[in-house]
């Protein structure tokens, strides 16, 4: 779910809505929002321009906007589609768009505009980081309402046959001295491991004060499974079609690896110097050294192990999400079962 206001919340749901509610009044709806076709699985919500933003297993990012909403639902536009959509996050500026995919590839809209719907072909695409061969990034595929194909597929919609050249770069859409808005960056996260296999990305997260941005990652295969952190550079690239490589590994972990096909949800604390990992039948506390340190004072020059600062179980099945109170010195896990699991530090 995702707070609007001090009232207002939004909810989604694998029938395909999302529901808005008033705390005032919970026995019923506000409204409810019909657009995608499939599982709805994130809401975001940007708080420069009230609009709402939705993704789900259909592959669509929808704008949904608030400002004119009724008991019938609000206006809404279909954003961005990619194929083998999985999750979708805004930074706390709102001004990137992460997007990433059961094929490996995390997408990144650069200098955020909701209010231009994207079209392929009529905006700028950077090129794709460690990609081989264009005939990877065209293969062709059909996503599902389940946890996502383990398959290889573009990220970009099939009419996108030529992807990543200048000629798609709108000269229009370019900034005087800077990159142009909604401009994407295509990556393939250096996950440890997996050079040669690829990897699904199933779960993605942002440090609070967006400064990296956190993937859970499985094989094709199933048999390797990591939680890796990657720093955000910024900086525009040299030429607008040119590479930003702006991510960069920093931290990782090999995960158990339990519960083969199913996702697991895992967060950073609201400070950002711990992550919180399912890990089998329990949780896994993890730091960027021992000491919990921020990450910018223990950024290393290459890419090091997290650290294990403690593990919880207290679960009879799958771990598969976890998440840290905002505003308590507490843990929630929730596994296969539907038991849910609260802990809190003793000093």
């Amino acid at each position: 779910f995702r707070f609007l206001d001090n009232r207002l919340f939004a909810t989604c749901s694998d029938d395909t809505t999302i529901a808005l509610w008033d705390l005032r009044k919970l026995n019923t709806k506000v409204c409810t929002l019909h657009g995608h076709t499939s599982w709805v699985k994130n809401i975001e919500y940007d708080t420069n321009t009230r609009l709402l933003v939705t993704s789900g297993f259909d592959g669509n990012v929808i704008i949904w906007d608030t400002n004119r909403c009724t008991e019938d639902g609000c206006p809404h536009k279909k954003f961005f589609h990619t194929r083998f959509l999985m999750r979708m996050r805004l930074t706390p500026d709102c001004s990137k768009m992460l997007i990433s995919t059961s094929s490996g590839y995390l997408l990144i809209l650069h200098d955020l505009d909701l209010n231009k719907s994207l079209e392929v072909g009529s905006y700028p695409i950077l090129r794709a980081r460690r990609t081989t061969s264009s005939s990877d990034i065209t293969s062709s595929g059909s996503s599902s309402g389940s946890s996502g194909p383990r398959v290889a597929g573009s990220p970009c919609h099939q009419n996108d046959s030529a992807p990543l050249s200048e000629k798609h770069m709108s000269r229009s859409s370019q900034r005087e001295g800077g990159s142009p808005r909604n401009s994407l960056e295509v990556l393939t996260p250096e996950v440890p491991g997996e050079r040669d296999r690829g990897n699904c990305i199933t779960s993605l997260q942002l440090h609070p004060k967006g400064w990296a941005t956190l993937l859970r990652c499985s094989s094709n295969t199933d048999d390797q499974e990591w939680t890796c952190v990657y720093e955000f550079q910024e900086g525009a690239p040299v030429r607008p079609v040119s590479p930003r490589c702006s991510l960069r590994l920093t931290h990782c972990i090999e995960e158990a690896n339990v519960g083969r096909g199913y996702i697991k949800e895992l967060c950073f604390s609201p400070d950002g110097r711990m992550i919180s990992s399912p890990h089998g039948f329990g949780i896994r506390l993890l730091g960027f050294d021992a000491h919990c340190s921020e990450l910018v004072d223990c950024l290393p020059k290459e890419a090091s192990p997290l650290k294990e600062i403690r593990s919880l179980y207290s679960h009879n099945d799958v771990v598969l999400t976890t998440k840290f109170s905002p505003t308590h010195c507490q843990i929630a896990s929730g596994c296969l079962s539907g038991r849910v699991s609260l802990y809190q530090p003793k000093f």
